[in-house]
């Protein structure tokens, strides 16, 4: 199994001053790759510029600037380039598929915040200091920084990522062939449906309340968003205050990022305990949360009808908060680490069919919270229904599987 670890960075003073100008001088090289490809395009010959050339060009730009970018590993600035590469890749894949092609864009020294090191011992070094009690990791041109680790490392230790989230620096270890730790088997399998009134609902009828943390933030968050907003949005220098704004503004997002991804591991962990087969929506939140189409309005040149735009932004809003897509992405990485099995079943109409004589019509679900069959009679809560459907499908997923 591949897993990664992250782990908050201690940076002394030297340090931290170190880590910023490691990022800035790849932020730049990124930068500076990609005006080239732009500039090789542009010319009348259409040249395409492609990461071996651009590679193959590292030597030179590193003896010519020996004080910034010869200063850091040439592995960590060829895994620049090849960001940059699949940036380039995606755009022209979304090209051909016809769909938003997305072009790379230059990226900001605030917007570039992490540096990936291909390798372990190409210029860092995982526990570097093996002698000390206290965990190093060696970063070249930055040296021996101190590491919180708060739990072991297992496998083998593959890339290492550095990466800045506000003011705090944290170390991402990619570890290979990590062992599976899989619990006892329980006998039980559950299907679960995910929701906005209810985070989710299991076919054995049990409730996962929705904590809605980007809800319970949403006053302090709006203040600080008004008062950053009265800044200028594109000015050269920061005064002070300003840059004291936007950090604020920071830490709120992140207390609210990590709030939902702990509440996310903490509620897989327990239906991975639970369960021995978990069934779920297969959900496209991008689809989801899409705004509706303007309708223009024929009697009125220029003008546009009501389209529900208002209340659709409300329950985009709760989806994303909610964090279906985060969810189910933990879910099947701790079912797989536990030996679980986890299926994925189509969710057209799984809140309209009647379990019991398998009737579909919207008119079953009555309410948001109320499923009545119009045919049989049935009447059970519209989540609890969702996720009996969700488990019977996956029973007919897997027996066609089998």
């Amino acid at each position: 199994m591949i897993r990664a670890y992250t782990f908050l960075l201690r940076p002394t003073a030297r340090q931290q001053v170190a880590l910023g100008e490691m990022l800035r001088d790849h932020c730049s090289l990124y930068n500076g790759a990609l005006q080239e490809r732009r500039d090789a395009y542009r010319h009348a010959s259409k040249t395409s510029v492609r990461y071996g050339d651009q590679s193959a060009q590292l030597k030179d730009i590193r003896a010519f600037d020996p004080e910034r970018q010869g200063r850091w590993s040439f592995s960590s600035q060829q895994a620049t380039l090849r960001r940059l590469d699949k940036a380039f890749q995606a755009f022209f894949r979304r090209v051909k598929a016809g769909q938003t092609p997305g072009y790379p864009r230059f990226k900001g020294v605030g917007h570039f915040d992490t540096v990936t090191f291909p390798k372990d011992g190409d210029g860092c070094r995982w526990d570097s200091t093996p002698h000390d009690r206290q965990t190093r990791v060696r970063l070249q041109g930055v040296g021996h920084i101190r590491v919180h680790q708060h739990r072991p490392v297992q496998g083998h230790v593959k890339t290492i990522s550095v990466k800045r989230e506000g003011n705090r620096w944290y170390v991402v270890l990619a570890c290979d062939d990590v062992p599976a730790q899989e619990l006892p088997p329980t006998g039980a399998v559950a299907g679960i449906d995910m929701g906005v009134a209810h985070f989710l609902t299991t076919s054995d009828g049990e409730h996962v309340g929705n904590p809605r943390f980007l809800q319970a933030m949403a006053n302090e968050l709006t203040g600080a968003q008004r008062h950053l907003a009265t800044f200028p949005k594109r000015t050269r220098q920061r005064t002070k205050k300003h840059r004291a704004a936007a950090r604020k503004v920071a830490k709120l997002h992140g207390k609210i990022r990590r709030q939902r991804a702990d509440f996310h591991h903490k509620t897989a962990r327990t239906l991975v305990r639970d369960y021995d087969v978990i069934a779920h929506e297969r959900l496209g939140t991008a689809g989801m949360t899409k705004s509706p189409a303007p309708k223009p309005d024929p009697d009125r040149p220029g003008g546009f009808l009501p389209n529900g735009a208002a209340a659709k932004a409300g329950l985009n809003r709760s989806i994303l908060d909610a964090g279906w897509a985060q969810f189910l992405g933990i879910l099947a990485n701790k079912a797989e680490s536990a030996g679980r099995l986890v299926i994925p079943v189509d969710a057209r109409n799984t809140s309209r069919t009647c379990p019991e004589c398998g009737h579909v019509a919207k008119e079953n679900r009555v309410t948001q919270a109320k499923f009545e069959c119009t045919v049989c009679g049935f009447a059970a809560n519209a989540d609890h229904v969702g996720a009996t459907n969700v488990l019977l499908r996956a029973g007919l997923v897997h027996c066609a599987a089998a």
